[in-house]
């Protein structure tokens, strides 16, 4: 007898007993046993009581940037052993095409949470949001919002399309996050999978509780969800709404988001007539969005929309790609393009779907629902009995206002071609489908593009946008990109994932905290204005990283500034700008009281005033950020700057940070000049220690 899937859970490999009730999984293109899934006996309650007590506790101690630098590990240690990956892959039918899009696709999810988490998130355990909120008028009272871990486990349920990339696209933001995670594959791929979440084990690189895997149903998952707790679901609309209602999302606190059916659309403008590149673009995306993982996508195009007075053409040029580009079959065999649905049950889900399609008034004008015949593994063709194929079909509705093409989901190789009059008209068939994951547009018009644009855009998460310009660097309709929001409103579930460090902040608390500077430079670890500071005995450009700490300063002397220095100053950049060399134009000005230094000069000057020249332990200026000119400066004014350790941010593979300073240029009067950010680079280790970089 086949063995069961194996569940990752509580540090343990675990696996029901062998008579244990399971449910058989099958190789997609023969009908083989691959494996059978249960878990029956598995201890639920105490994988996640786990995941919130240890998994959190060995992440607790870690900054964002040190579980970045983990994502990275995970995702080499995931490409060194992608190739076993890819030999299971086959096995759930799909190419190496769709293999690439899954495998590779997750695992550049964690290259690139890894790199925003280094560049865009502090090297702490605490994120700030927002800027400073003044509540009182002497500076004492402050208002800040800061994002903290949330204390439960997020449990992520996916779909079987993508066994890989669905794990690792809701993985990477919560281990970012410091949040434990538990997946949940479907049954029908879970056991690639299983061989994902075993090569992170085995790579022992995953900090103790922060993923388990558990390989079958979870009947009473949402009994055992608690507040703090998080569920990330891809699948049906209709078992989300059911998860939705329950008392745990309801009342108890436990956040659901969803990412369920999408009759997306994609539009093709009245400009883009046979033979335009928009024209191509369009049919040639629409073709791989049917074929490639043999439409099994969440984001594929169900609904192609076209000007009436081209539909011949399109339908035309989709059967002419479709058979020149398109080889069905088993994906291990040479030369297929286009694999099986994921198992036999969802084959003949698809084929009802399609049935429904047609009984609305959808005609099949490229394919057909007959079984087909396909390319074995060995090279020959015919009949594939235990396969769980569909050829690619094109539906023609001569009524776009059908209802069932707007509810109707075949999720296969599925598409239905409706037309359009009007570009209002257009909108409204984009609308009708009741909340998308993404739509695409195909013109080279920008007043058409903008128009449907700007109609559609409440009713989708994301859209596209396609031309000749474009058509050779895009992405296409159906990809996700993790720096790019995923979801949708309405029927698409109303849910969020990816999006940068949007995801990772979905695992975490937002807060208001209001207190003194001090308290608030405490807890967030960066300096604000009012709290301690410290001039000590020494320049701050003298310290290393190690000897740094917040709110160590340096304020300069005055120096003045002449008539001369600004005219100087002028000839010497180019910059003649009136306000700075034209005494009446200037005066005529509301915001100047005459000729006035150039703001650039005032900066110089202020480097000039802080800085302490010789080598150290400042390696480089790398930026200056948040610059406001506040108060003009006129000859005769004098300036001086205070600089202070804003936030002090080391790189976990580098031997040197990044040292953020607030500077403050101020007037003789003691009026704030400018204010901005100064960015340095700065060695870890005093200078008898620095290692060359």
């Amino acid at each position: 007898m086949t063995d069961f899937l194996p569940s990752y859970v509580q540090g343990a490999w675990w696996t029901p007993a062998a008579d244990a009730k399971g449910t058989e999984v099958r190789d997609a293109s023969t009908g083989e046993v691959v494996t059978r899934v249960s878990t029956e006996g598995l201890d639920l309650a105490g994988a996640l009581d786990y995941a919130r007590t240890t998994g959190h506790s060995s992440l607790a101690g870690l900054t964002f940037h040190q579980r970045a630098v983990l994502l990275k590990q995970f995702a080499l240690a995931l490409t060194g052993r992608k190739d076993e990956l890819y030999a299971l892959s086959a096995r759930t039918g799909a190419t190496k095409g769709d293999s690439w899009v899954d495998i590779d696709g997750g695992i550049g999810v964690l290259f690139s949470y890894s790199g925003k988490g280094r560049r865009e998130l502090p090297n702490s355990r605490v994120h700030v949001d927002g800027p400073v909120e003044p509540l009182s008028k002497d500076g004492s009272f402050l208002g800040r919002h800061v994002y903290t871990t949330l204390p439960g486990v997020a449990v992520q349920i996916n779909a079987f399309n993508f066994p890989v990339w669905g794990s690792l696209e809701k993985f990477a933001p919560a281990f970012l996050a410091g949040m434990p995670t538990v997946v949940k594959p479907a049954t029908p791929t879970g056991y690639l999978a299983e061989a994902m979440v075993r090569i992170l084990v085995e790579s022992g690189l995953l900090p103790e509780g922060s993923l388990q895997l558990v390989s079958g149903s979870v009947p009473d998952l949402f009994d055992h969800l608690r507040l703090g707790d998080l569920v990330g679901f891809t699948g049906s609309a209709s078992t989300a709404e059911s998860l939705r209602r329950h008392e745990a999302v309801q009342t108890g606190g436990v956040r659901f988001t969803a990412e369920t059916d999408s009759i997306n659309a994609s539009v093709l403008g009245t400009d883009a007539v046979a033979g335009t590149p928009e024209f191509d673009a369009y049919v040639r995306q629409l073709v791989v969005e049917m074929t490639t993982k043999a439409g099994q996508k969440c984001t594929a195009i169900r609904r192609a929309i076209v000007p009436a007075s081209l539909a011949d053409d399109v339908v035309d040029a989709v059967r002419t790609r479709i058979a020149d580009k398109t080889v069905l079959g088993d994906p291990r065999a040479e030369g297929v393009t286009m694999g099986p649905l994921a198992s036999m049950a969802q084959r003949d889900e698809v084929l009802r779907q399609v049935q429904r399609l047609q009984d609305a008034g959808g005609r099949v004008v490229v394919g057909t629902t007959d079984v087909p015949a396909v390319r074995h593994s060995d090279g020959s063709t015919g009949p594939a009995p235990d396969g769980a194929f569909v050829a690619p079909l094109l539906l023609r509705f001569d009524d776009a206002s059908a209802e069932a093409v707007h509810d109707v989901e075949a999720f296969g190789p599925v598409s239905s071609l409706l037309t359009y009059s009007t570009t209002a008209e257009a909108a409204d068939l984009v609308a009708r489908g009741g909340g998308s994951l993404v739509t695409s547009i195909a013109t080279h018009d920008p007043a058409q593009a903008v128009e449907l644009a700007t109609r559609i855009a409440p009713f989708n998460g994301r859209m596209l946008l396609l031309d000749r310009d474009d058509a050779r660097s895009s992405t296409g309709h159906g990809s996700p990109l993790p720096g790019l929001v995923h979801g949708g409103p309405g029927r698409a579930g109303g849910g969020e994932e990816l999006g940068g460090i949007r995801a990772v902040l979905h695992h975490m608390q937002r807060t208001a905290v209001q207190g003194s500077p001090e308290m608030l430079t405490a807890l967030t670890g960066v300096w604000h204005a009012g709290a301690a500071t410290s001039a000590g005995d020494r320049h701050p450009f003298r310290k290393s990283l190690a000897e740094l700490r917040i709110g160590d300063q340096v304020v300069s002397d005055a120096r003045e500034v002449t008539l001369d220095d600004i005219e100087t100053f002028a000839h010497l950049t180019g910059d003649t700008f009136y306000a700075h060399m034209d005494e009446d134009s200037a005066a005529a000005n509301p915001f100047f009281p005459g000729r006035v230094a150039h703001g650039y000069l005032l900066v110089s000057w202020a480097a000039g005033l802080f800085v302490d020249p010789e080598p150290g332990p400042v390696l480089a200026n790398y930026g200056l950020e948040n610059l406001r000119f506040i108060t003009p400066v006129s000859p005769g004014d004098s300036i001086r700057v205070a600089l202070t350790a804003k936030q002090i941010t080391p790189r976990e593979t580098d031997e040197y940070g990044e040292v953020r300073w607030d500077a403050v240029i101020r007037n003789q009067d003691d009026e704030i000049v400018a204010t901005y950010d100064v960015l340095t680079l700065v060695s870890k280790q005093p200078a008898a220690e620095v290692v060359s970089v």
